[in-house]
């Protein structure tokens, strides 16, 4: 059974290429046939003002799963029920770690992404991680 993340969102483009660019994944291929989205958008009839209703990231190895991000009217209003934990520094354990997060979170940044708090190590289970919000404020963590 495969398994696909869905995210409701104002700009399906623009989130697509925010988690490609997290993840290590791509925004995913047009179907065969036509070089671009655009094109088959047009030959599938889309109008212009509809070519922007979804997208979605592929992991290139194929193992992660799908994420598709549909337009939806309404703005993101409450904190996520659900989030992801983007995995930046696995293996890794007190200053070693929060530094490789602390870069994570510099380079989403760059890319829209907001820091919304550091929890430190505390021992014997808290390993450290950061809080993050995409580009249309949905909350992730740095892990």
């Amino acid at each position: 059974m495969d398994v696909q993340i869905t995210f409701d969102c104002a700009d399906p483009a623009a989130l697509a290429a925010f988690w490609a660019e997290a993840l290590g994944y791509r925004v995913q291929e047009p179907p065969a046939g036509f070089a671009t989205w655009d094109q088959a958008l047009e030959a599938w009839g889309v109008p212009p003002e509809r070519r922007n209703d979804a997208s979605a990231a592929v992991d290139p190895a194929g193992t992660g799963p799908r994420l598709f991000f549909q337009r939806v009217p309404e703005p993101k209003r409450v904190k996520n029920r659900m989030h992801l934990d983007v995995r930046a520094a696995p293996g890794l354990e007190g200053e070693a770690r929060m530094a490789a997060l602390e870069d994570a979170a510099a380079r989403l940044v760059a890319r829209g992404a907001t820091r919304l708090e550091r929890h430190e190590p505390e021992p014997p289970m808290g390993f450290g991680h950061i809080v993050m919000a995409d580009p249309e404020g949905n909350e992730f963590c740095l892990d």
